[in-house]
C-alpha cells in the first residue's frame, strides 16, 4: 500500500508541473497572439527542434539504461542464490563434526539476507543498513568456521569449498553496490528540466487558438509524465510499482532446501 501510494503521489507531481507549464505556455502564447505578434514567432521552430531532439535523445538512453540495471539487479540475486546453494552443498565435504554449526549459520545468514530486501522494501534504510551489518558479521563467522573446518579435512575440501564461500561473499558487495547504481543525479535535472521546457513550448503554440484541447494537453502531460515516472520506478525497483522481489524467491528455494 505505502508503495502504492507513493507511485502515485510521483506520478501526479510530474503530471501536475507538466500541466503547469503548458498552461503557463498557453498564457504566453494568448498574450503574443493578442498584442498582435505572431503565434509563431521566428526561430521557435529551430528551438522547439532541438529541445523535443535532445528530450528524445535523453529519453532513449535513460530508459534503456535503467532497463539495463533492473535486468542486472534481477540476475544478481539469481547469482547469490546460485552462490548459497553451492557452497550449501560444499559442506559436505567438512568432517561431520563441523558441519551442524555451519548449516545453522547458513540458514540465519540466508533469512538475514532475505530480510534485508524485505526492509529495503519498507523505505527502512536504516534497519536495512543494521540487517546488512548482522550478515557481514555472519559471513566472517562462516568463513573463520570453514577455515578452521578445512585444515580438519582432506585437502579437496578447502580446495572446493573455500572458493564457493567467497563467491557467497562477493555477491553481497556486488548487490549492495548495483542498489546504489544510478545515473547522476544532474541527469534527472536536465532530463525535468528539458521536459518542462518542451511543455512550455508546446502550451505556446496552444496559445494560438482560443480554445483549449484538453485531449492533447492531457495527452501531453500523461504521456510524459508516465515515460518519467516508469524511468525512475525501473532505477528504484524495491520502492515503485515495477519490482524484483519475486525473484527473491530463487534465495526462498534456497532456504527451503536447507534441511
Amino acid at each position: 500500500m505505502l508503495n502504492l501510494v507513493g507511485a502515485v503521489l510521483t506520478f501526479a507531481t510530474i503530471s501536475l508541473a507538466m500541466l503547469a507549464f503548458l498552461e503557463i505556455g498557453r498564457r504566453l502564447g494568448r498574450r503574443s497572439f493578442a498584442g498582435g505578434g505572431t503565434a509563431q514567432p521566428a526561430g521557435l521552430g529551430t528551438v522547439e527542434t532541438v529541445a523535443f531532439g535532445l528530450l528524445g535523445l535523453l529519453l532513449a538512453f535513460t530508459f534503456s539504461g535503467a532497463a539495463t540495471r533492473l535486468d542486472v539487479r534481477r540476475a544478481q540475486i539469481v547469482d547469490e542464490a546460485n552462490a548459497i546453494g553451492t557452497a550449501w552443498l560444499r559442506l559436505d565435504l567438512l568432517p561431520e563434526a563441523a558441519q551442524p554449526k555451519l548449516r545453522d549459520a547458513f540458514r540465519r545468514y540466508v533469512d538475514l539476507r532475505l530480510e534485508t530486501y524485505r526492509i529495503i522494501a519498507n523505505s527502512d534504510f536504516a534497519a536495512a543498513k543494521a540487517t546488512y551489518d548482522r550478515s557481514t558479521a555472519l559471513q566472517n563467522e562462516i568463513w573463520a568456521d570453514a577455515v578452521a573446518a578445512c585444515r580438519e579435512a582432506p585437502s579437496q575440501a578447502s580446495i572446493v569449498l573455500l572458493p564457493a564461500l567467497n563467491s557467497m561473499i562477493d555477491i553481497t558487495t556486488t548487490r549492495m553496490a548495483a542498489t546504489g547504481m544510478h545515473p547522476p543525479r544532474i541527469i534527472y535535472v536536465v532530463l525535468g528540466a528539458i521536459s518542462l521546457v518542451c511543455a512550455l513550448l508546446v502550451g505556446y503554440e496552444m496559445g494560438a487558438s482560443a480554445t483549449r484541447s484538453w485531449l492533447h494537453v492531457w495527452g501531453f502531460a500523461f504521456i510524459l509524465a508516465f515515460t518519467l515516472y516508469v524511468i525512475l520506478d525501473f532505477e528504484y525497483p524495491r520502492l515503485g510499482l515495477i519490482r524484483i522481489d519475486d525473484f527473491d524467491k530463487f534465495l526462498v528455494q534456497v532456504r527451503a532446501s536447507m534441511k
